[in-house]
């Protein structure tokens, strides 16, 4: 049944690495998503509408967020047979057997399972629990959050951390990754895809090594930012424009993130509560530079990628000192307010520079 549901949607079964699990129980599992962020918010909804239209039975979301207004939000845009309101994180552990965590910081997440220990250690579960950690964290937290859920019987640890923007998610477009017990991630897998994902990558049974890949992919993706806002600024300046550079990224590199990102560097669009919070690219920098630095492998460019968001976020931090700041959050695609201060242009509005004047 689950081949032909993948077929039907139009995604191949090879694009997930893993037979079929054994045909469930008499019960559907619970599913808990803890973390209703931009990109939480989204692949818990995409699960419970998935889950509630799959031939293999379907109880509601339990979700639980620091701020009880999103989940409220979730629950009323989707209604109360598909989503629950978990009253903490000890309910989340305890009555949940797939845990699901998407988070914004390495402090939160281990705060986040330290609580699911705590509860679990005082009513301890008599069947396997999955925790689905997909958050973007430093490879090393894995074997800590591992030995936090391992000493408890039955308790299983995965790393999940997804590609792909928030539009991704809401279309259930993103790239999974997997690392830990083959079992569980088996059952992850066909959980993840098509309701969230589109493919997955199978990492292997280390739990470090999906954190290590993604924090390699992001640094591609920084990186390919960061070449084209220097592109951008440097075709301004030379007065060849902006706009002539990012139809040849369409053109000729067409790839999502590049038109998508591109596109906001060309109008100034850097409101970071419609794509990727730049609190998070810095955070993501820092993270890769610690890497380079533990494996002897620079990259010069993060380097570089890391400034030019510090730049922005100060940039930022005074116009808001000032009430003069456009978006509440910035988005990392403001990085270019660094390469742009640096050619002594106005970082996040390109009206003030010289317009290129096409000739007839």
């Amino acid at each position: 049944m689950s081949h032909a549901i993948h077929h039907h949607l139009g995604i191949s079964t090879n694009e997930v690495p893993f037979s079929r699990p054994t045909t469930p129980g008499a019960h559907p599992p619970q599913i808990g998503f803890v973390g209703l962020g931009a990109m939480g918010y989204v692949m818990s909804r995409n699960i419970a509408n998935y889950r509630a239209n799959h031939p293999g039975g379907f109880v509601p979301l339990l979700v639980w967020n620091r701020s009880v207004s999103k989940a409220e939000k979730l629950q009323k845009e989707l209604g109360e047979d598909k989503i629950r309101i978990a009253q903490d994180l000890g309910q989340i552990a305890t009555e949940c057997d797939i845990i699901i965590t998407n988070l914004a910081s390495d402090d939160v997440v281990k705060n986040v399972y330290q609580q699911f220990q705590e509860a679990l250690l005082k009513n301890k579960p008599t069947k396997n629990k999955i925790f689905v950690e997909t958050s973007t964290v430093y490879p090393t937290l894995a074997g800590e959050l591992d030995a936090l859920i391992s000493s408890v019987p039955h308790c299983h640890l995965i790393t999940s951390p997804v590609f792909g923007p928030p539009a991704a998610a809401d279309k259930a477009q993103l790239i999974i990754v997997l690392s830990g017990d083959y079992r569980s991630k088996k059952e992850v897998a066909y959980l993840l895809v098509p309701a969230v994902g589109r493919k997955v990558y199978d990492l292997g049974g280390n739990l470090e090594k999906a954190c290590t890949f993604k924090l390699i992919g992001n640094s591609m993706i920084m990186g390919m930012l960061e070449v084209m806002a220097e592109s951008f600024t440097m075709a301004e300046k030379s007065g060849v424009g902006a706009e002539t550079a990012y139809n040849l990224i369409k053109d000729m590199m067409p790839a999502p993130p590049l038109v998508n990102y591109g596109n906001r560097m060309l109008h100034d669009h850097f409101d970071g509560s419609e794509g990727f919070a730049i609190d998070g690219g810095i955070k993501d920098a820092t993270h890769v530079r610690r890497l380079t630095n533990e494996h002897n492998s620079p990259m010069p460019l993060i380097d570089i990628v890391h400034q030019h968001m510090l730049t922005a976020r100060a940039l930022q931090e005074n116009n808001k000192r000032e009430g003069v700041q456009q978006f509440d959050t910035l988005d990392w695609s403001a990085m270019i307010a660094g390469a742009r201060v640096a050619a002594g242009m106005d970082g996040f509005n390109s009206q003030t520079h010289p317009r290129v004047q096409k000739l007839d």
